[in-house]
């Protein structure tokens, strides 16, 4: 399983994590359903994402759950799983991503990937993938063709990009891809005007889940000589950080105008969690002050973030003090490259002298630091190792329950999805719910 938002369940309420893990099972479950054992291997946290959204905006889910059979993932225990439209759209999704995922590491030559017969055979896993996914998107009405279709400009934007090449040029086919599965879940929920919000909060997803996977590949890259967004254009992580701060304010605007029948699964996910996944990929420290059973954002007990029922949440804190990008950078000139997002900096707790000390690494100071990388990690393994890796890792439970695990291809470090946190008994302040009014008072600190 892959993706950049991975909530560890000890954040959530015991009715959010049920919520979370039924949608989970769901879309593993859709993906054999549909395609069999093997593709269950494109599970991803990221597109489950398409499961929640359409559940938020449809009401009461108890008509969109079915008692699913053990499981080793879950310790052989039944459970209550999410089916459906919205469990079939985002394994559509999984499948058409997993396979551009394949074709870019076929491009870049990464791992056995360098060897013709694995990258033919690669190839062609990756085309059945595409052609399982048009067919499962098309018992839904949604046309996969867009998502093919910036998976191939993809591979053309990186071959022209340069140095001083805009980063957002490089994100857009992710951009267009991911709006236009957010989007249609709008038409799935029966609710056609929340298409053109949840489109932007799409786009500023895929743009942030294009840059936070070349920030925490940068390291790997370089020591193969693969492509880099941020190598190739010459950006710095301060300014992919500027952009992800962009976009992190920008999803959660969009998600104001969003009408939602119970939205609290999604402002966990796509507020609060995001935000953590951006703090992981730059080493900025991130909140983990969620006691065990304490009160708080996540518990379901605070009412619905976006308070009137119209996706209407209270203001959130002023975003980030900005930086000056370096001069003759490709963002020298602003935030024109932004595709017209404003620039909501103005200072706050997620920007320099905020938790973790703005763009830099975690040590605090004045935003001029840089996230440093000072391992080399592991070559990553080639397809068909990693999949055998990861039947392992299935049969074994380690994806659930290991303290600590090493992914089957990527072999960066991961942490099982049921594991404990580390909580501190105690903060100087929190910022977990940083202009964030979805509780009354935030009391997951409880100090």
């Amino acid at each position: 399983m892959f993706g950049i938002v991975r909530p560890c369940a000890h954040r959530l309420s015991q009715g959010l994590k049920a919520e979370w893990m039924a949608h989970l099972c769901g879309l593993c479950l859709a993906l054999r359903g549909d395609h069999g054992q093997f593709a269950r291997v494109v599970t991803n946290y990221d597109g489950l994402i398409i499961s929640v959204l359409t559940d938020a905006q449809s009401g009461p889910a108890q008509a969109r759950r079915r008692t699913a059979g053990p499981c080793p993932l879950r310790g052989m225990r039944t459970a209550s799983v999410a089916k459906g439209e919205g469990a079939r759209l985002a394994a559509s999704v999984s499948l058409v991503l997993a396979s551009a995922k394949i074709r870019d590491h076929v491009a870049d030559g990464n791992g056995a990937l360098r060897r013709r017969p694995v990258a033919a055979a690669a190839r062609r896993v990756a085309a059945g993938w595409d052609r399982a996914g048009a067919r499962t998107g098309a018992t839904v009405g949604f046309d996969t063709a867009v998502l093919v279709d910036a998976v191939d400009r993809q591979l053309g934007i990186e071959e022209l990009a340069g140095p001083g090449t805009p980063l957002t040029v490089i994100t857009e086919p992710t951009e267009t891809a991911t709006a236009a599965a957010f989007a249609h879940t709008a038409v799935l929920a029966g609710r056609p005007g929340n298409a053109a919000p949840l489109a932007e909060a799409g786009r500023l997803f895929g743009r942030l889940a294009h840059l936070l996977d070349a920030v925490e590949d940068r390291a790997a890259d370089a020591a193969e000589g693969a492509w880099n967004p941020l190598a190739a254009t010459g950006a710095t992580p301060a300014q992919a950080r500027r952009l992800c701060d962009d976009a992190l304010h920008g999803i959660r605007l969009a998600l104001r105008d969003v009408e939602f029948a119970d939205s609290t699964l999604v402002h966990v996910l796509l507020v609060h969690e995001l935000r953590r996944s951006v703090d992981r990929a730059f080493g900025t420290a991130a909140c983990s002050h969620q006691g065990h059973g304490a009160p708080g954002p996540y518990d379901g007990q605070g009412g619905n973030p976006y308070g009137n029922g119209y996706g209407q949440p209270s203001p959130y804190g002023q975003p980030p003090q900005s930086g000056q990008a370096p001069a003759g950078g490709p963002y020298a000139q602003g935030g024109q490259h932004l595709n017209g997002l404003q620039n909501p900096y103005g200072g706050g707790p997620m920007g320099p002298g905020g938790p973790g000390g703005g763009h830099g690494g975690g040590s605090g100071g004045d935003g001029g630091g840089m996230p440093q990388f000072p391992h080399q990690p592991k070559k990553p393994r080639g397809l068909i190792a990693g999949c055998a890796v990861a039947i392992g890792l299935c049969c074994t439970c380690q994806l659930c329950c290991a303290e600590e695990y090493e992914g089957p291809w990527s072999r960066k470090k991961r942490e099982g999805c049921c594991r404990d946190c580390d909580c501190c008994d105690c903060c100087d302040s929190c910022s977990c719910c940083d202009g964030c009014d979805c509780c009354d008072g935030c009391s997951c600190c409880d100090c």
